[in-house]
């Protein structure tokens, strides 16, 4: 039985068309975003529908959307050219003319306007509209879109670009939504990202420690991190849930959603007014890359050093030779004379070190591929840590840097307390 015949199943559902979409030469984002957008505001996504630029297919996933739901947001085919084919097959699914729409028209010139040019012949074609559809403002491309009401169900239109669909999707879609629908209380929702506890460790400690009755608990992954999702229409209940999170995990790294591991970290230094300087061997300079993109970066991050080679660790970090003849360049005592070296020729408060054997080739029986190293030197003293990491060289690489960075705030957190 198709999905779609269970007309009490559903509410709210998603059509993307785009033949790049069925190929995986693109990867549907919309639909994440308009789910994410929809249940943040009381809504819920029931079902969703992909297919491509054949104008048959297009006009019976319409047909079969139409009065099985409350509304449909469409996404997708409204551009110039000729396989942008959804415009007309509304039309032909609820058999209404095309007209050019004057509003759409105007949009449409004072777009390019805008742009200091000329509209092309071509575009004069988004501005055919199927009979009676409401024009939803584009302000950020030359497509409008339209809305219409057909069986007791309201279309929505937008483009496919994702940055003008999530414009149009806040100012022109979820209103209409949440009038005609008398939604509930927005869905409130915290995400806290966690570093240094495997997914299963994070549920397992979280059920233990329990939540709240009226929050609801989720879980996501994006390597190397495990995303608790907390949501709840409760702002006191979701506050809670959010502390006893916090406590169980004790011992992780816990972060802001929409946050990095590097973003954390430069916070720290900044509070601490600690300056760092990093020498890095099988990262290739990963950690500093990750450092450098915050805006503002040269207020705690000295210089970097990308120190591959042994001959590069002796002249510009000052490794002895004999810890290399000796202990060989993945070692505890190369790590922490690698962040002596950088410490020392920076000036700076930290000198943060990793050597490791990235692979596929490099391992021995004793130092396996994903043996890394890493080491912090302070005014104290220098503090070295052997990792065993698995994976293909970029997760073990990726894996260097993220805990290369935990570590460092680790630190900067210990000197706090």
């Amino acid at each position: 039985m198709s999905p779609f015949m269970n007309r009490e199943s559903f509410d709210i559902a998603v059509l993307t068309t785009g033949s790049e979409l069925l190929s995986g030469e693109l990867v549907d984002g919309n639909t994440r975003k308009i789910a994410g957008r929809l249940a943040e505001n009381g809504l819920k996504l029931r079902a969703s529908l992909t297919v491509g630029d054949r104008l048959e297919d297009i006009v019976d996933a319409l047909r079969q959307l139409a009065g099985r739901f409350r509304a449909v947001i469409v996404t997708g085919g409204l551009g110039p050219t000729d396989d942008d084919l959804t415009t007309l097959a509304a039309a032909r699914a609820f058999s209404r003319p095309l007209d050019e729409n004057p509003q759409a028209l105007n949009l449409i010139v004072e777009h390019f306007r805008r742009l200091n040019r000329v509209m092309p012949a071509a575009n004069r074609k988004q501005a055919l509209l199927p009979q009676g559809a409401e024009v939803l403002v584009n302000g950020l491309g030359t497509a409008p879109g339209f809305c219409l009401e057909h069986r007791g169900c309201l279309f929505f239109f937008l483009p496919g670009v994702p940055r003008e669909m999530q414009r149009m999707l806040e100012t022109e879609v979820l209103p209409r939504l949440l009038a005609s629908s008398g939604a509930p209380p927005a869905l409130r929702e915290e995400r806290l990202r966690v570093f240094g506890l495997p997914e299963p460790e994070v549920e397992s400690r979280l059920r233990r420690h329990g939540v709240p009755e009226l929050v609801e608990l989720g879980f996501g992954v994006e390597f190397p991190v495990t995303i608790v999702k907390l949501r709840s229409r409760d702002a006191a209940a979701l506050a809670a849930a959010a502390e006893r999170t916090r406590a169980a995990l004790a011992g992780a790294i816990l972060f802001p959603d929409q946050t990095t591991l590097a973003e954390l970290a430069a916070k720290k230094l900044r509070q601490a007014k600690k300056t760092l300087a990093l020498a890095e061997s099988c990262t290739g300079g990963l950690i500093a890359a990750r450092l450098t993109d915050i805006p503002g970066a040269s207020a705690f991050f000295e210089r970097g050093a990308v120190s591959y080679a042994n001959s590069a660790k002796q002249d510009w970090l000052g490794v002895p030779a004999a810890i290399l003849d000796e202990q060989g360049a993945v070692s505890a005592e190369c790590a922490a004379a690698m962040a002596e070296g950088i410490r020392r020729a920076a000036g700076t408060d930290l000198g943060l070190a990793v050597t490791g054997i990235a692979g596929p080739d490099g391992g021995t029986k004793d130092k396996p591929v994903g043996t890394v190293f890493l080491a912090l030197a302070h005014a104290a003293g220098t503090e070295t840590e052997r990792l065993q990491l698995g994976g293909d060289r970029w997760r073990i690489r990726e894996l260097t840097a993220m805990t290369a960075l935990a570590r460092l705030i680790r630190h900067l957190e210990d000197e706090q307390e």
